[in-house]
């Protein structure tokens, strides 16, 4: 199974990190990283050079650093100036464009006493760098962003780690001041991952967690965190998100059967109609699941590609373990098994029924399942998750 790489960050280097240094103290430094934090390319005058760079991967430059920096901005996920933090800013002001796409960036001074989280301290990932270079120093790290220093729900972040996306991306700025200001924030969670929060830290007193629209509708509350998979209706959607933030986990498994080359854009089709249908957010599928004897079916392959979905797999007698309300007998004249889409989705979310059960078009049948996962500990009144 080949998991898929995030295309909002795309890099071109090989090591994720570039340190930039300027002094001879900060080439002392800048190998100091090197050596502790894997994955880092080292840039420095070549005035300092020793004679090891080549053996260590070290590149040198002549000229000013000012010319150095718009080259690595494009290509590496974190960039570490040995330099003031004044120079840095001037530097990097002209690549600014996104928070999205723009690298993390930390500065640490000349004798290694601080490390500085300048730009993307979130999405670039500059906060948990800036930690981690301060422990490699023995430095002090130095961080300003707000949801950090108060200790609460870094709104961009929420769900990142099981890769879960944010719908509606223009609404962070205005939920994540509800956080940090300590207004009334609800968090509706239908269905995910419940561990976005550390087990050992109360979450914070201003932030209520509920398992069901219903009960978000018994609450009052500033602003919200939505996660879900289901496409709201644009009534929930008017009250929910007039200031909120929509998250899709990725929580759907489609199983899925086809005949022998069918393309890929039947395949898409169906499944982009069956979750509409379904009310169901394409953003929240996890992966595809099918037998064996279709691994390497170009359409399913293709449909993959395009999505960014692994292909899950399972041999016949694998899916015919799982009991089937209509086993076909054409389907196991075939194959083997006396189904693929439903067996296969139920297997590959681990789930103990189905949201679509079977539907067929064409050369296609399509099943989905819900990945099963308990609520969030601090869930008001509910021991399950709401969504069904």
């Amino acid at each position: 199974m080949t998991e898929a790489r995030d295309p909002a960050r795309p890099r071109a280097a090989e090591r994720p990190y570039a340190v930039v240094a300027i002094t001879k103290h900060g080439v002392e430094i800048a190998r100091r990283l090197q050596a502790g934090l894997p994955g880092v390319d080292v840039y420095h005058p070549e005035k300092f050079a020793r004679g090891d760079e080549a053996a260590l991967g070290i590149h040198t430059f002549t000229g000013s650093v000012v010319d150095q920096v718009p080259p690595l901005w494009g290509r590496y996920q974190g960039i570490i100036g040995i330099v003031s933090l004044g120079a840095m800013v001037r530097m990097v002001a002209p690549l600014l464009r996104d928070k999205r796409t723009d690298p993390g960036v930390v500065v640490v001074d000349d004798r290694a006493r601080h490390a500085i989280s300048v730009l993307s301290g979130h999405l670039g990932g500059a906060n948990d760098l800036a930690r981690e270079v301060a422990r490699i120093l023995g430095a002090e790290p130095v961080i300003t962003t707000a949801s950090d220093v108060g200790e609460t729900v870094a709104v961009d972040l929420l769900g990142r780690a099981f890769g879960w996306d944010i719908e509606n991306f223009e609404q962070v700025t205005a939920v994540s001041a509800a956080v940090v200001n300590e207004e009334r924030v609800l968090v509706v969670q239908e269905a995910g991952e419940p561990g976005w929060w550390p087990a050992d830290r109360p979450l914070p007193s201003n932030l209520r967690v509920v398992t069901r629209i219903e009960q978000a509708r018994e609450e009052g509350f500033d602003a919200a965190l939505v996660i879900t998979p289901r496409v709201l209706a644009a009534e929930e959607a008017a009250w929910l998100l007039r200031r909120g933030v929509l998250y899709r986990p990725k929580v759907l498994v489609v199983g899925v059967g086809c005949n022998r080359g069918t393309a890929a854009e039947e395949i898409e089709a169906v499944l982009l109609e069956t979750l509409d249908a379904h009310r169901l957010s394409v953003k929240s599928v996890r992966n595809l699941a099918t037998i064996d004897r279709k691994a390497d079916e170009p359409g399913l392959m293709q449909v993959c590609q395009r999505y960014g979905w692994p292909l899950v797999t399972y041999r016949a007698e694998e899916l015919n373990r799982v009991p089937l309300p209509h086993p076909s007998e054409t389907v196991f004249k075939y194959v083997g098994a006396w189904g693929v889409s439903e067996p296969a989705a139920r297997l590959s979310s681990g789930a103990d029924g189905w949201l679509v059960e079977k539907v067929k078009r064409g050369n296609v049948t399509l099943s989905v399942c819900l990945v099963p996962h308990p609520p969030h500990p601090a869930a008001a009144g509910t021991a399950a998750s709401g969504f069904a």
